[in-house]
């Protein structure tokens, strides 16, 4: 499975149009981790999987469990678990809904990390980045047993941002 992950576009629709054409075509799904701030069929989120960030109308949901090609994907925001601080309450929910791969953004700082068999991903932001200069998106390959790959992308330029990408070898 092969999914695109972005986050906190904040009402940019070229930004996210941009991501989408720089993608390759092989990708499985496209996940939106909120702060939008477009409609829920605004036509630049046409088969994006897209959740409510704290900037966003209610019209989106505030999670989702999606599965794709047989991986569960746990997908919210982060700012009702309070992941500007902590991790902790994210991983309780991702326990709880068994998730295998945790998509969120709200820190605008990309992150990716494992635990307890779960990978957690923050694509950062693709408009107002913190604590790196690039504006970004990131790429998860995984398959149910092999490694999963982080790959991390600069959303203006398309070019891997190298020293973000990450790999993980799974235990269950």
């Amino acid at each position: 499975m092969k999914c695109l992950i972005m986050s906190d576009s904040h009402g940019s629709t070229e930004v996210i149009t941009n991501v989408l054409e720089q993608a390759s075509s092989d990708i499985d799904g496209v996940i939106h981790c909120g702060d939008s701030e477009l409609s829920i069929d605004h036509p630049a989120l046409k088969n994006v999987c897209v959740v409510r960030g704290n900037c966003d109308s209610s019209e989106f949901p505030e999670e989702i469990l999606e599965k794709i090609q047989g991986i569960s994907i746990y997908i919210t925001h982060g700012h009702l678990y309070n992941v500007k601080m902590t991790y902790v309450p994210l991983s309780y929910r991702a326990e709880e809904r068994e998730a295998q791969l945790v998509c969120f953004g709200h820190s605008h700082v990309p992150a990716a990390f494992e635990e307890n068999g779960v990978v957690y991903v923050n694509p950062g932001s693709l408009l107002l980045p913190r604590q790196q200069l690039e504006k970004t998106y990131a790429i998860v390959d995984m398959t149910g047993t092999g490694p999963v790959t982080v790959s991390y992308y600069n959303a203006e330029t398309g070019e891997e941002v190298s020293s973000l990408g990450k790999t993980f070898t799974l235990s269950k």
